[in-house]
């Protein structure tokens, strides 16, 4: 088996992107042909994610496996503690060894909205790095990854907790970071300064969102908490009512914020693409 880590030692910068399992069962049909298009873009590695507490897993695992075998591309798949019992867990990681992945992002996930603050309270694993050590003393064999947050996790008091919370996940296993997406590039180089001072020697790869309407801006702020740099609404004001035009001016600030990045000598730039192959294919070529 391959450990992703490894690419970080002997190729920088590393680029890789995310797919996630369609909500509709028809679209399902369409996923691989997607899949097809991303191996002919050759990224490093795809992160396969799924819906909240677990929801779609199963399909995660297909997506993940013809990527694996069928595509021949390198599988990070996602795992979220909220979402798996230490029995769930251990299914769920036989599944990925049997389809030749041992490659895991832990994850705490978000809250499932049928959960009760009682089961909610009983969960096997509280945080990703509970998760990630079990793994780790469990199942030696995989490659850990982690999420960081350039702009602090919304629940954290503040920035320094949050850097503590990513000491604890590197010293449970997680092995390399990917960043929650962001805009403002001076925020993830910050959180890389924050890192330094506290011995966090572990790559970073940067997640970067092409904007592509001024709803999915909206809906992504809403979700995710990530400030606007003022060049990004400027964008927006301009463009918003232009579909094709926004559409064109966030790829392109998504390609100039990656630029930036690779400057500054980051250690990978990692595509949340919204399973548009299109995407990550047009920004790809333009920073490599």
């Amino acid at each position: 088996m391959s450990s992703i880590r490894n690419l970080y030692d002997g190729k920088k910068p590393v680029f890789s992107c995310e797919i996630y399992p369609p909500k509709k069962e028809a679209e399902f049909t369409d996923i691989n042909n997607k899949l097809e298009e991303l191996k002919k873009i050759s990224p490093d590695f795809i992160s396969v994610t799924y819906g909240a507490g677990g929801s779609n897993a199963g399909k995660a695992v297909e997506i993940a496996s013809y990527a694996k075998n069928s595509c021949s591309m390198e599988v990070l798949s996602h795992i979220t503690s909220v979402g798996f019992n230490r029995k769930l867990l251990e299914e769920g990681l036989n599944s990925f060894r049997k389809c030749g992945i041992e490659n895991v992002l832990a994850l705490r996930g978000d809250r499932p909205a049928a959960m009760t603050d009682e089961e909610y309270a009983r969960r096997d694993f509280l945080h990703a790095s509970d998760m990630a050590a079990f793994i780790k003393n469990n199942y030696p064999d995989f490659t850990i990854a982690g999420a960081c947050y350039p702009e602090k996790h919304f629940e954290s008091p503040d920035l320094e907790t949050d850097t503590d919370n990513l000491r604890i996940k590197a010293d449970s296993g997680c092995s390399f970071f990917i960043s929650q997406l962001f805009f403002d590039n001076d925020a993830f180089l910050r959180m890389l300064e924050r890192m330094k001072k506290r011995n966090i020697d572990i790559p970073v790869s940067a997640g970067i969102m092409p904007i592509t309407s001024a709803k999915m801006l909206g809906n992504t702020v809403t979700l995710s908490g990530t400030s606007v740099p003022k060049a990004l609404s400027d964008i927006i004001a301009r463009y918003g009512e232009d579909a094709e035009g926004m559409k064109e001016a966030g790829i392109d600030y998504a390609i100039k914020q990656s630029q930036d990045l690779l400057r500054e000598g980051v250690d990978g730039i990692h595509l949340y693409i919204m399973n548009k192959p299109a995407l990550a294919k047009r920004i790809f070529e333009s920073i490599r």
